[in-house]
């Protein structure tokens, strides 16, 4: 698109007739990834200043849906996926078989994926963490969090997040 190279240009900055033009060239894939797996990795990775996964999740709850970070904000909010049509839509938990799939439509050998992706090791941890973190919050913090991810929790089928009990 003609102004494809322009720097760091948000989706926002162009007309409707450009956006359509723009998106309707590529291939839209979105990455999708369970949202209090998402909190419990931006805590541990200390993009929070809180010493408890708690006080870590109050900030998020206080900072709210507008003046969030990236890093935890809701996903529909980010990547819009009511209005923008994705090609694909690859779910954390399933890389190794999504990419594959997504390489072979894009003409790409599918062996070309690295042999170390390995997802089933990671979703244990995930499910480990997210017991001990899960634990960690009040009644009052889980229903709040549930209610801050319905959104993403409706869009996408997390059915086996801690959130969408």
């Amino acid at each position: 698109y003609r102004r494809l190279h322009a720097k760091e240009t948000r989706l926002s900055a162009f007309n409707q007739t450009e956006v359509k033009a723009m998106l309707g060239s590529y291939t839209k894939v979105l990455f999708v990834r369970d949202p209090f797996h998402r909190l419990i990795t931006t805590f541990l990775q200390g993009m929070g200043i809180s010493s408890s996964f708690s006080s870590f999740v109050q900030e998020v709850l206080d900072s709210g849906m507008h003046n969030g970070s990236v890093a935890w904000k809701p996903l529909v909010s980010l990547c819009r996926p009511c209005l923008i049509q994705y090609d694909y839509v690859v779910m954390f938990g399933f890389l190794r078989e999504e990419l594959g799939h997504l390489l072979r439509q894009a003409g790409l050998p599918a062996g070309s994926l690295p042999p170390e992706l390995t997802d089933s090791q990671v979703q244990w941890t995930y499910r480990w963490l997210s017991e001990q973190m899960f634990s960690e919050l009040s009644a009052q913090q889980k229903k709040q969090l549930s209610h801050f991810y319905r959104w993403d929790l409706a869009a996408f089928p997390f059915s086996s997040s801690f959130l969408s009990d």
